[in-house]
């Protein structure tokens, strides 16, 4: 069958709130004839169905009229401790709510992916989507969505909104660092991660600012991208003889960091100290165990989905929330620097 035999596409009703620029739920509720839409508005919506011959399925009668206790959840798609963890305990406090979660991954962290994941979502009806974001782009495109449902985003930043979360990647990182510090350290390298993440460039900036403080030069970084292998990478090319302590941005690198200075003979913590990030279930058991950053995963998905309610019952209501702080967990890949 040549493409012109095939028969065309049905339009859908995110068809029609694309061509008419506005929410799949104004469209919803000008099929409903729901009051509180603008004349020029129901005039444009009205223009795109007739141009579009769409034809209203009950399903999408349905979407403003009917609860179905259920939230959307884009996850990366890696299986990286933090956003894994994340999940778990978002998916937990849910439940305790009594909502159910659909949860989706993004294989490729670009917008348009993201974007298609929301509207996947949203022809299962959910109440609200919820985003852990790996891509500061990521957050730019579901903010300038008009998804006609909350969408929370758990992301780490300077610049914070009543529907994003976090915990306080920052403070974490100058806390991390002020350890070094106190310790005696004056040349401190940072393993950093991508680029795009929010997690790295606040951890990244966390650093550079502690440095300032300390009057020291944040000259030594390198990148990953949170894998073991790319901390051993790292730590295979060290400069070793200017460096006394690393601060990784997350542990498995840092365990890859680590491996790799053993295998070059250098001792941690008696030539080069290690710190990293997240507090796995593996870093205390690690030779030497790992002093890092232990985050509150369970409180973070509690006050996710504390923010999500909030926004769907008081949604006048809501507020800007406070970042989640950070532990500093002390074991031995730390010491002062030789002499």
């Amino acid at each position: 069958m040549s493409a012109e035999d095939r028969p065309a596409k049905a339009a859908n009703i995110f068809d029609v709130a694309r061509l008419a620029s506005v929410s799949h739920q104004t469209v919803s509720r000008v099929l409903n004839d729901v009051p509180g839409v603008r004349p020029a508005t129901r005039q444009r919506v009205e223009q795109a169905i007739k141009q579009l011959r769409y034809t209203p399925s009950p399903a999408a009668r349905a979407l403003v009229t009917r609860r179905t206790r259920m939230i959307g959840l884009i996850t990366p798609g890696s299986a990286d401790f933090g956003p894994s963890s994340i999940a778990i305990h978002f998916s937990e406090a849910a439940r305790e709510a009594r909502y159910s979660v659909i949860s989706v991954s993004s294989i490729s962290a670009d917008v348009s992916s993201i974007r298609g994941l929301v509207e996947s979502l949203l022809r299962e009806r959910v109440e609200a989507v919820v985003l852990i974001a790996e891509d500061v782009a990521q957050l730019d495109v579901v903010r300038s969505l008009e998804a006609g449902v909350p969408v929370v985003a758990v992301a780490a930043g300077q610049h914070r909104g009543p529907l994003t979360v976090s915990i306080d990647q920052y403070r974490g990182a100058r806390e991390a660092v002020r350890h070094l510090v106190e310790l005696g350290h004056r040349s401190i390298a940072h393993l950093a991660g991508p680029a795009v993440s929010p997690d790295a460039i606040e951890r990244e900036r966390g650093w550079r600012d502690e440095l300032a403080e300390a009057r020291l030069a944040a000259t030594q970084i390198g990148r990953g991208d949170w894998s073991a292998a790319s901390g051993h990478e790292f730590g295979m090319g060290l400069t070793a003889d200017t460096t006394t302590a690393v601060f990784a941005a997350n542990d498995q690198m840092a365990i890859g960091l680590m491996a790799a200075l053993r295998a070059r003979g250098l001792r941690v913590p008696e030539d080069i100290s290690v710190v990293g990030f997240d507090d796995v279930p593996e870093a205390a058991y690690l030779v030497p165990p790992l002093t890092t950053i232990r985050q509150d995963f369970a409180s973070l998905g509690a006050l996710t989905m504390q923010q999500v309610l909030i926004a769907l019952e008081e949604h006048e209501t809501v507020a800007e929330s406070i970042p989640i702080p950070t532990r500093l967990v002390l074991r031995e890949s730390t010491r002062p620097p030789s002499p």
